[in-house]
């Protein structure tokens, strides 16, 4: 599935269950949702919650958010009927929670297009199991209805017996990796959730660790964490000016020989670069 560039600096989860949130979220400057239909309800709410995300989809009221619906997992008993909801409603992308295996994004992909999906509506496949970083790779590339891996880190610690420590080293093997898998493949990838929405400091440090490490944004549970991943994601003023000089030293040179930047040897790898600071920089402006 080919697409246009879009920021997810700030996904936010939101219980589907409750109709106050989803009202809210149409308020909150995040570039996408998720609206939740499996860990955040309770059992004998999911009913109600997936008919709640399928109409607030079909709300328009989110403007340029990326509006996505994240689904039971294969296996459950809420899971068929979720992914025939979500296919009709249309949203963005249908997110799978615990995709395991290159054959499981088959299956999935195969049952949207069943179930009338249209082509606009991707998966997400969120990569939470030390079997599913094993896979990553093969993941990515099943389906090209597939555009954003979604790291779980909750359910990757519990599966590791890993801790909850600044820094995450214990979780730093499976990041890479998956991080790798994405950028081998042409596929996005979204850092998972702080959960200590007290620890304003604590988060920051993990938005910047995920920035310099190359994920494409952050996935939050807690409204207040969008500014800072907004602004930890999005290209500085320097950083965009720097860019344009890049492609501008670059343009002018072209064909002398060696190019240079303040001072700094310009090849195209530095281009490449440049040109997607200024393309992340235009797609945030266009957001208004």
């Amino acid at each position: 599935m080919s697409e246009t560039f879009r920021p997810r600096r700030s996904v936010l989860y939101m219980p589907a269950s409750n109709e106050r949130a989803l009202e809210k979220a149409a308020t909150i400057p995040c570039d996408g949702l998720i609206l939740d239909l499996e860990d955040a309800v309770a059992p004998d709410a999911k009913p109600a919650a997936r008919e709640n995300a399928c109409a607030a989809v079909a709300s328009g009221e989110y403007g340029a958010r990326e509006v996505t619906i994240r689904v039971n997992g294969v296996g459950t008993e809420w899971h068929a009927a979720d992914l025939v909801a979500a296919a009709a409603a249309g949203p963005d992308a249908v997110v799978v929670p615990k995709v395991n295996t290159p054959e499981e994004v088959r299956g999935l992909a195969t049952a949207l297009e069943w179930a009338g999906a249209p082509e606009r509506t991707a998966l997400w496949a969120m990569i939470e199991t030390p079997v599913a970083i094993c896979n990553v790779r093969e993941i990515a590339a099943a389906s090209d209805r597939l555009t954003v891996l979604v790291m779980g880190t909750n359910d990757l610690a519990k599966e590791l017996s890993a801790e909850h420590v600044p820094g995450r080293h214990p979780l730093l093997t499976g990041l890479g990796l998956a991080l790798l898998a994405a950028r081998a493949t042409g596929t996005a990838i979204l850092d998972g959730v702080y959960n200590d929405v007290h620890d304003a400091d604590g988060f920051l440090a993990e938005c910047r660790q995920g920035r310099e490490m190359g994920f494409d944004g952050k996935t939050l549970i807690h409204p207040g964490q969008v500014e800072g991943a907004n602004t930890t994601y999005a290209p500085s003023e320097q950083q965009v000016e720097d860019a344009r000089g890049v492609v501008e030293a670059w343009e002018a040179g072209r064909g002398s020989g060696v190019v240079t930047h303040r001072g700094r040897m310009v090849e195209r790898l530095h281009v490449d670069s440049a040109r997607r600071t200024l393309a992340i920089h235009d797609a945030i402006s266009a957001r208004g």
